[in-house]
């Protein structure tokens, strides 16, 4: 069975980047019934940043920070298609969101050796041809070149003000269909 997770990067649990996720999902399991698929909120693990001490390279890939990193990256390792949401904050991905791609450094070794397909939601304010967008895009197309993961999707979003993308139908049904690039 493929297992999806979606991981919303986003503090706000209803906000553009959560209704984008949800429609992504809401395609998938209309389309992909076999799939094991699941929507998680950055925002509901208790995570510290990284100290880089390499402890997690001594005793088998865990922080030893106590906080919820292990839980987080787990999901990520136990994960066929991982589909990361987040919005645009100060030019990049939040710091939510961040702290997370910082942590897979605890299990680097192991998630290189996998194969797995990775999706991106960057939401923003600002036009789509605006240079933030890239920055996000080139970042994650670095993580996949690095990882040996194949990006699927990298779909950026522009929508001002909170509840604005839920009322755009043309651009909710082009989140519902991108479930094709994972067949």
């Amino acid at each position: 069975m493929m297992k999806i997770l979606l991981l919303n990067g986003s503090p706000r649990i209803i906000g553009n980047t959560g209704t984008a996720l949800k429609e992504i999902r809401t395609g998938i399991q209309s389309n992909i019934p076999e799939a094991e698929v699941e929507l998680s909120e950055v925002s509901e693990f208790k995570l510290s940043g990284c100290t880089n001490c390499d402890a997690c390279r001594k005793n088998g890939g865990n922080c030893i920070i106590p906080d919820d990193s292990a839980k987080i990256i787990q999901k990520i390792y136990d994960t066929d298609v991982l589909i990361l949401g987040t919005p645009v904050y100060y030019w990049g991905m939040t710091s939510q969101l961040k702290i997370v791609i910082d942590k897979l450094y605890s299990k680097d070794d192991q998630l290189r050796k996998q194969k797995k397909k990775l999706g991106i939601v960057a939401v923003g304010e600002a036009s789509l041809d605006d240079l933030e967008y890239k920055l996000i895009s080139d970042q994650f197309e670095c993580i996949c070149n690095y990882f040996g993961w194949s990006l699927i999707f990298n779909q950026s979003v522009c929508a001002f003000e909170a509840g604005d993308l839920a009322k755009d139908r043309v651009r909710l049904q082009d989140l519902n269909i991108l479930w094709k690039s994972i067949k």
